[in-house]
């Protein structure tokens, strides 16, 4: 089959030259319109629980990851230029377009009782301009004197004032916010420089908005940095430019296919779809170095440049063929995960590794025809005194020291089996950023001094019409404010009881004893005036904390990012509060929010993720049992391949390396690139089987001396480019890089040294009949193309003429 491929490419090269121009020109187009993803990334499956949950809750009261929040910390706060400048700064804020709302000190509200109305009216505690320090002076005392705004809007220990806006739900899952928010950092900027303030930042759109934007800056520093890596690395290997150049060539396509299949498949760049780009490039190159390798050693046998390159296809095609569908499959049981981020991830990369294949093994041959010969000199590569002298290192230890091969992995199993034991899974929400980043920096901040900002909602559900409002309720929701504040991860909640408190303060002219709940005697009268009550624009106060059949109401905490480990044990603490307080035949509660759905999602996708690697295995191992037609060759194969795996997991036990989503990305897609090797390999020992007669034991020393270079290449370029990720300011990134170079280094030479061991050590065991009769037959090396049958002939057939190739 690959012979007639083989024919096919040589005798079609124009053909095939245009086709690509074209696509590529296509793609190149369509890559022009992609754009960064600016929507959560949802983990869990719509019909999840914590899904339904949260939906419910959204379609009942809106959005509630929508919020920003700056906060300054300063004890001459109350200066009258500076406090004028805040309430300027929040009108500014307010005025732009997706700015639905603005919240601070300087924008807060009083309630006064009108008697003859029979409800509440909401007034503004300060002016739009302060005329004196100290009109500012009394208005701050009424501020600071509601104990509705404690530790939402200020904390007075530290000194420290925040200042939150809504951003329209429209305005958060667009490319309109980035723009929206680089105007609100120009207002905050000027008053900061202007009273020399230090500025904090926090908030999920601000959190998303600056991640993406960071995203963006790396995904093109990385294509730089791979491209430059690998061709450092190409030239200090061949020693040519003509090979740098039209490796990277094939690479750069597969990038412009890669970009443009994304637009196709109407997918944005995430965090995972930016490092698409730079990983084909460094996933791409071996093919490259695997072929021209392969061309090289060819055509200094017999000086035949077209069947050099035909041996090329029909040798190494099944092989390369294999290994980058088992790289590919690696990534494609990401599919089967229900994460929308990780589904178009293994989609884009699955079917791109592919096309990378095609256009090596299309380009390579085609392009390479065109050109001269190789010289001497564009040999000598392959009588590298370093690598030649390595692999002979290899040889010998594989021939003469096999129980010290065998002694060294299993202490390598033991140490491994004691470092998983270490491990721990864990995932923070912003944990992929490193310490000393401002958003994380500003995060903690906020966690100090303002209890955390990431969401958390308790919505209960009282199974009667007018419920909520009634004595019994609003004590039990009270009580378990009271039980979940006293956690130092959770704030005071903001709902109905904090609204009734407030209006209780208010019905009793302000006075702050009296910031309670209402009595059994006032109840009914300011809970009737509390329902009237309007802002003046409009909208009912009541119906931010109740729906409008007042059975259902929200209570609004927010958290600190304290890890899913510990969210794990507050949510169970959480649930305990509630069926302690809440009777279950009187009510429903449902514990949701953002905080929550990351957190579920991420045991989710932990889970998933540990399936897809066992997927990805299974797939694998199906592979190379339809490649070699043997069930113990394939077993004998996957042992130096798991090992690497082990060996990584132990590092992460032993450094402390979490497992959570971007940990374990690693193994799928190490394991997939690293059983490369081994195919290659067992390929080349399959076929010097036939060649030296079913000699096992020159079999395996050929099969080493002819692959070896070649994996030592790959496995070097392969390392230094995962290695680039290291650079990165996500900590996700930098895992995926720093574990998958470790890993394929260590995989690289498992399958130099181990997988020969355990041939010659098992070789009547496993080299069985099935083996040297694969379904895929060996190639004939007498079946060849020569220069002369590339032309294209005419045949006469029932009187027409007709053309075919020969």
């Amino acid at each position: 089959m690959w012979n007639r491929i083989a024919g096919l490419i040589l005798r079609n090269r124009i053909l095939l030259l245009i086709i690509i121009g074209l696509v590529t020109a296509f793609m190149g187009y369509k890559a022009q319109f992609v754009e960064m993803s600016y929507q959560y990334a949802a983990l869990l499956p719509d019909d999840d629980p914590a899904s339904i949950e949260y939906e419910k809750f959204r379609s009942t009261f809106g959005q509630e990851g929508n919020v920003m929040f700056f906060a300054v910390q300063d004890s001459d706060f109350y200066e009258l230029e500076k406090f004028n400048d805040w309430i300027a700064l929040g009108n500014d804020l307010h005025d732009l377009d997706g700015i639905d709302a603005v919240v601070s000190l300087a924008h807060t509200w009083n309630i006064k009782k009108n008697k003859t109305a029979k409800k509440f009216e909401f007034e503004p505690i300060f002016p739009q301009k302060l005329s004196s320090q100290h009109q500012l002076d009394s208005l701050a005392r009424i501020a600071e004197s509601l104990p509705f705004y404690h530790g939402s809007l200020i904390n007075q220990e530290t000194n420290t004032f925040l200042m939150a806006i809504t951003v329209n739900a429209k305005i958060i899952n667009s490319k309109a916010r980035e723009p929206m928010v680089a105007k609100v950092r120009e207002i905050t900027d000027k008053f900061t420089a202007k009273h020399s303030l230090d500025m904090r930042y926090s908030g999920l759109p601000y959190i998303r908005v600056v991640t993406a934007q960071m995203i963006k800056g790396e995904m093109n520093m990385f294509i730089y940095l791979s491209l430059l890596v690998t061709a450092i690395i190409l030239f200090m290997f061949f020693r040519s430019f003509k090979v740098v150049f039209f490796s990277m060539l094939v690479v750069g396509l597969s990038v412009i296919w890669a970009v443009g299949s994304m637009v196709l498949f109407d997918y944005k760049i995430t965090l995972l779809t930016a490092m698409l780009p730079p990983l084909l490039v460094v996933i791409g190159i071996p093919n490259s170095v695997f072929l021209i390798n392969k061309y090289h050693g060819e055509y200094i046998r017999h000086n035949n440049k077209i069947k050099a390159l035909q041996r090329v296809v029909a040798k190494i095609g099944n092989a390369t063929f294999l290994t980058n569908l088992t790289t590919a499959s690696g990534f494609a049981t990401f599919i089967v995960t229900s994460s929308q981020i990780l589904k178009e991830f293994g989609v884009i990369a699955s079917l791109n590794i592919m096309v990378v294949f095609m256009l090596s093994l299309l380009l390579i041959p085609i392009i390479f025809s065109f050109l001269n010969p190789p010289d001497q000199h564009a040999t000598k590569h392959l009588d590298n005194k370093l690598t030649v002298w390595f692999v002979g290192r290899l040889e010998k230890i594989v021939l003469n020291h096999r129980s010290i091969v065998y002694g060294v992995a299993i202490s390598l199993v033991v140490l491994g089996g004691f470092g998983i034991c270490k491990m721990k899974s864990t995932g923070y929400m912003v944990d992929d950023l490193p310490h000393d980043n401002v958003i994380f920096q500003d995060l903690k901040f906020f966690e100090k001094n303002m209890d955390g900002i990431m969401p958390l909602e308790v919505m209960v559900e009282t199974k009667k019409k007018a419920s909520v409002l009634k004595s019994s309720t609003l004590k039990r929701l009270n009580k378990l404010n009271d039980s979940l504040s006293a956690y130092p991860e959770i704030s005071s909640s903001v709902s109905v009881v904090e609204a009734a408190k407030f209006a209780n303060q208010a019905y009793f002219n302000g006075k702050e004893k009296y910031y309670k709940l209402p009595s059994s005697q006032t109840q009914n009268v300011i809970l009737s005036y509390l329902a009237k009550a309007d802002t003046g624009e409009d909208s009912k106060v009541i119906e931010t904390f109740v729906d409008s059949t007042q059975s259902l109401t929200r209570m609004s905490f927010r958290m600190k990012d304290i890890g899913t480990t510990r969210m794990a044990e507050m949510e169970q603490t959480i649930l305990d509060h509630v069926h302690n307080i809440f009777p279950e035949n009187k009510y429903n509660v449902h514990v949701t929010g953002s905080s929550i759905v990351f957190f579920k999602g991420t045991q989710y996708l932990i889970k998933n993720l540990f399936l897809s690697l066992a997927l990805a295995i299974f797939l694998i191992a199906s592979f190379m049992a339809w490649m070699f037609s043997s069930k113990r060759m394939v077993m004998v194969a996957l042992i130096p391949n798991l090992l690497p795996l082990i060996v990584t997991a132990a590092l992460m036990g032993y450094f402390g390396i979490p497992i959570k989503a971007s940990t374990i990305l690693v193994f799928s897609i190490a394991f997939g690139i690293s059983v490369d090797d081994t195919i290659h390999y067992l390929a080349k020992y399959r076929q010097e089987l036939k060649v030296t007669n079913w000699s096992i034991r020159s079999s395996v020393v050929l099969a080493l001396r002819e692959t070896g270079q070649s994996m030592m290449y790959t496995s070097i370029i392969l390392f230094f480019g995962f290695s680039i990720f290291a650079l990165s300011e996500f900590g996700g990134t930098v895992s995926l890089g720093v574990l998958v170079s470790i890993t394929l280094l260590s995989a690289m030479l498992s399958n130099l040294v181990l997988l020969p061991s355990l041939l010659l050590t098992l070789e009547k065991l496993i080299t069985n009949r099935s083996f040297k009769e694969p379904l895929l037959q060996i190639f004939d090396e007498e079946e060849d193309i020569e220069i002369d049958d590339l032309k294209i002939a005419r045949i006469e057939k029932d009187g027409e003429k007709e053309t075919s190739a020969s």
